[in-house]
This record gives structure tokens, C-alpha cells and sequence, in this order.
């Protein structure tokens, strides 16, 4: 089987993106995969989120990127059997205005990634909230785009500007790549609003949307102060279960597609 890049993206904040990319990604590591979660965002929620010390880190993505360093000298081993990382450092910040004036910019992720052959099953891309070079080299690196939307008012404002964007990096630079999936985070099945907005992306998106939805969880938003993914943390909470059933939704999708 060849590797399956995706990339998870959307510009809002705060939307469960990368709590959805460590969780997912250790959810199929530990059922046997071997997987690469690439933290694109500078906040770099990712790499702490799998407990890898900002101090200790010596060569990050932002080396791969804009120094010529070899990927495989940035991928770093989690206390996840099969999840490995390439981390994200602070100097990320400053990729997107580097990367401006750099030869074939638009490539340089969709290079390194290539770089580590059939070495892993999937590579994730933990992409910054915006829609700039950093997410443009994701997309064009990626096989699919998977879109965590929160159930939150305006949940959707700003998804028609991510879906043109998602279109241009088909028609210009990456011919293949498809919305593969959205993820319903944060849901409250009390309140009217999450309900509504699940029906919303439901009858948009139609079976793109996963069916198994995460819920608003004090434990999930906890995990990641540990170091943990929520599997790690506490299995039997009800973020856990979601992610696990995430993953082999995530995996049934991909089997029917061999």
C-alpha cells in the first residue's frame, strides 16, 4: 500500500484541528499502522500534545522547509507505538514571509514527504489556521483534505473561502486532491445549536461528512497538558471512544477506495 497523505485544514481557529490530528493519528497508529503527524502550525499544539519538549527539538519542519535538512532527520518517535512526528518549532512563524521568495515554494513539504518512500501508511498534516504558504504546501502535498468544523454559531462562515481555495490548489498545483472528509467536533447533543449545525454540514456535504462526531469534552481538552493523546490519557472517556471510532470509520473509507 502506498502512503495516503492528508491534510487537515481550516482557517478558523480553535475548530478541534489539531486535537482531531493527534487523536485520529494515534487512533490508527494503535491499531497497527505506521503513521507521520507533520505539526505545520507554529502554535505547534501538536508536537506538545504528543509531548515532545520544544527545548529538546533539533531539527523541525521549519529546517525541512527552508534549510535543506533532511525529513528524516526531523521525525521524532511518541510514546505511541507506530506514531512518529516531525515537530514544530517557533520559527515557523516566520516560514510563510521566508518562503515568498524560495524556488518551487508551493512543493518543498510535497518533496520531503516523497523523500520517506512507503516508510509509513498515512502522513498527517496538522496545517496553521490560515490560508497562506505553509497550508498551500500541504495541499498540494496531500492526497485528501479532512475539515474539522466545531458546532459552534458561525461554524460554517469562512468554509466557502477554504472549499475556493481547495479548488484552486486542484486546478493549479495538485490535480488529485479531493475533500476526504469533515469532522463534527466539539458537539453538545443538548444544546439546539450543535444539533442544527450538525443537520447543516450534514445536508451539505452529504456522506463527505464522517458520522461519528466528537463530543465537547473537558478530558480531551486536558490531554494535551499531559503530553497525551486522549487514548493515552484516559481510554474509557467519551473522546477516546470517538476518536477510536473516528479511525475505523477513517479506515473502512480508505479500504473501500484500495
Amino acid at each position: 500500500m502506498s502512503t495516503t497523505v492528508v491534510a487537515l485544514a481550516n482557517q478558523k481557529g480553535g475548530v478541534g484541528k489539531s486535537t482531531t490530528a493527534v487523536n485520529l493519528s494515534a487512533s490508527l497508529a494503535l491499531s497497527g499502522k505506521r503513521v507521520l503527524l507533520i505539526d505545520l502550525d507554529p502554535q505547534g499544539n501538536a508536537t506538545s500534545g504528543l509531548g515532545v519538549e520544544r527545548a529538546s527539538i533539533e531539527t523541525s519542519i521549519y529546517d525541512v522547509l527552508l534549510k535543506e535538512s533532511s525529513i528524516e532527520d526531523a521525525i521524532e518517535p511518541t510514546s505511541v507505538r507506530n506514531l512518529f512526528i516531525v515537530p514544530a518549532t517557533i520559527d515557523l512563524a516566520g516560514a510563510e514571509i521566508e518562503l515568498v521568495s524560495v524556488l518551487s515554494r508551493e512543493t518543498r513539504l510535497k518533496a520531503a514527504i516523497a523523500s520517506t518512500g512507503d516508510e509509513f501508511d498515512f502522513v498527517f498534516i496538522d496545517c496553521p489556521p490560515s490560508l497562506g504558504l505553509l497550508t498551500v504546501n500541504a495541499l498540494t502535498a496531500a492526497d485528501e483534505v479532512v475539515i474539522p468544523i466545531q458546532c459552534e454559531y458561525y461554524a460554517l462562515e469562512g468554509l466557502s473561502q477554504l472549499l475556493r481555495n481547495i479548488q484552486l490548489i486542484t486546478n493549479s498545483l495538485n490535480p488529485s486532491l479531493k475533500v476526504g472528509g469533515v469532522v463534527l467536533t466539539m458537539y453538545d447533543g443538548r444544546t439546539k445549536l450543535s444539533k442544527d449545525v450538525a443537520q447543516q454540514v450534514r445536508d451539505y456535504f452529504g456522506d463527505v461528512a464522517y458520522k461519528t462526531v466528537i463530543p465537547r469534552s473537558v478530558r480531551l481538552s486536558e490531554a494535551p497538558s499531559y503530553g497525551e493523546p486522549i487514548e493515552a490519557f484516559d481510554p474509557m472517556s467519551r473522546g477516546a471512544i470517538a476518536y477510536r471510532q473516528l479511525g475505523r470509520e477513517f479506515l473502512e473509507r480508505h479500504r473501500e477506495e484500495e
